[in-house]
């Protein structure tokens, strides 16, 4: 499996009108998270963000919203943010251009967002341009992959690409799905802990 931890400078420059950080002078992070919601992963984020005061972005799949429609009300009246994944979580090199906007607006039906990003990352420029004109949402990228997708990939290793890589303005990806449940068990309490005590806050995209 291959993928980049963090994301070079050459990709953010092919793909210069997404989003894959937030400038800015003070010490805050951005933690998104993936392909929720889910009953028991999006739950242990919504409890681990609550300890340490901090909101994040939570990325839905439509047909998790319109299958779990308490736990995606509860990420709103916590005070977090939530972006369009698409509706079946779809790729968008894989897809048809006029599908993959037809699942993306299904979802907008129960996710009420000015925020897209494309399940994998996945995405062409053309995509990109018709998504910025047509649906006026920003594309959300990321700086930093927590990478806890990656069955091959230890909890300590996954905790390592975080506190190691990010910075002040950073968007870092995790996933709040059954997959990547125990390496997010084992490194959110540990990355909201390790920043917190370094005067880092965690904030939610407001674009």
């Amino acid at each position: 499996m291959f993928y980049l931890v963090r994301t070079p400078w050459i990709l953010r420059r092919l793909y210069a009108s997404c989003v894959w950080q937030i400038p800015g002078k003070e010490k805050v992070l951005y933690l998104t998270f993936d392909d929720g919601p889910h009953p028991e992963a999006t739950s242990f984020v919504l409890d681990t963000l609550k300890k340490y005061n901090s909101h994040a972005t939570f990325f839905c799949i439509g047909k998790n919203v319109v299958e779990y429609p308490d736990i995606y009300r509860r990420i709103l009246n916590e005070g977090h943010r939530t972006g369009n994944h698409t509706h079946n979580h779809l790729n968008g090199w894989k897809t048809d251009d006029r599908k993959y906007f037809e699942d993306l607006v299904e979802a907008k039906k129960y996710i009420d967002s000015s925020l897209f990003r494309p399940p994998y990352g996945r995405i062409s420029a053309l995509q990109v341009k018709y998504i910025k004109e047509a649906f006026d949402m920003h594309v959300i990228m990321w700086s930093v992959l927590s990478a806890d997708f990656d069955p091959q990939l230890s909890p300590e290793k996954c905790l390592k690409n975080v506190i190691g890589l990010s910075k002040t303005g950073n968007i870092i990806v995790f996933h709040d799905s059954e997959k990547a449940m125990q390496k997010l068990t084992f490194t959110l309490p540990r990355v909201l802990e390790h920043f917190t005590s370094k005067d880092y806050r965690f904030d939610k995209i407001n674009l």
